[in-house]
């Protein structure tokens, strides 16, 4: 399984002491690139647990689409 993910994002993200959550006493980033409060975990990636291993997928605004191919430009020009 494979995921497209459009990032805005050009800087790391620091975490602090107020990025701790109270209530479970820990952090959860996320890694499907999902999350409405990237980098943190909120969850999203539930969705995105019956995905083939052999697929590439697209999220848009909470759709799952199958990426057929991926065209790149490599021109730099």
């Amino acid at each position: 399984m494979a995921r497209l993910v459009e990032l805005e994002a050009n800087g790391p993200r620091r975490l602090t002491a107020d990025d701790i959550d109270e209530e479970k006493g820990d952090v959860a980033i996320c890694q499907c690139g999902l999350s409405d409060s990237f980098p943190f975990c909120d969850g999203s990636h539930r969705q995105t647990e019956d995905e083939a291993a052999d697929e590439c997928y697209v999220y848009d605004d909470g759709t799952r689409k199958l990426v057929e191919r991926v065209i790149c430009d490599d021109d730099p020009a």
